[in-house]
């Protein structure tokens, strides 16, 4: 009896908030985990020998890594024949990793921007658009005022010109946020976030105003896509 009481005492202690808050901590503190997290936030599915030079350690070490992730929820598996993949488990997964970093690099570089050009310009966060480009765009439609007060949703004159772009706005009613300012950690200025900025990054990709970039989260705007942010959001380069 008395050790019965013991082990339930020990799974409370485990299950408290400021323990569980602990142990998150604790998972993405590791630089090889924390590397392989980044990899990840360009929203494609990597192999672990990839994660594994990404984070630059051995197959046996990355697959441990990988499992520790996997049951904290951080990432998931997929299978694909006999081959396997990760991925980041959901958008809250990644949207938390982009304010962390936007934390990590806030005062570190303020004497000098070590961040590569081509990323601070524009890169995927995620499922979404993030640098310059979008934080320019994200100015752009609270300008136009396409975007509430709240930043929560779109005007009736930003669902009118969205639905003319045929860029989808259906996922308004999902659970998943449906926009929100996000904090950009190379511009210190917000982009946008949510499923609205999901979108946006998806009719950007199918109109051929971006091209990702193989391995990296740097995106490329093509010359289509210039002319097409000047036309629609007013964006100038």
């Amino acid at each position: 009896m008395a050790l019965h009481r013991e082990k339930n005492n020990e799974l409370q202690h485990v299950s408290q908030p400021e323990d569980l808050l602990a142990a998150t901590a604790a998972l993405m503190a590791d630089k090889s985990r924390a590397r392989m997290l980044c990899a990840l936030m360009d929203g494609r599915a990597w192999t672990a020998t990839e994660l594994g030079a990404a984070a630059d350690v051995s197959p046996s070490t990355a697959s441990a890594h990988l499992a520790k992730l996997a049951d904290q929820h951080f990432i998931i598996c997929l299978a694909q024949g006999r081959h396997r993949y990760y991925r980041l488990a959901n958008a809250a997964i990644a949207e938390l990793l982009e304010k962390l970093m936007g934390v990590s690099f806030t005062g570190l570089y303020s004497q000098r921007v070590t961040t590569p050009n081509y990323l601070r310009h524009a890169r995927t966060c995620y499922d979404h658009l993030a640098g310059e480009v979008a934080v320019d765009l994200y100015s752009q439609l609270m300008q136009r005022e396409w975007l509430n007060e709240e930043e929560s949703g779109l005007t009736p004159e930003g669902k009118k010109t969205f639905a003319a772009l045929g860029i989808c706005t259906e996922s308004e009613t999902s659970r998943r946020k449906f926009c929100c300012p996000c904090l950009d950690w190379s511009q210190r200025r917000f982009h946008l976030g949510g499923a609205l900025g999901a979108s946006l990054l998806t009719h950007f990709t199918l109109q051929e105003w971006i091209e990702k970039e193989p391995g990296s989260r740097s995106v490329r705007i093509t010359i289509r896509g210039y002319k097409a942010l000047k036309q629609h959001f007013g964006l100038r380069y």
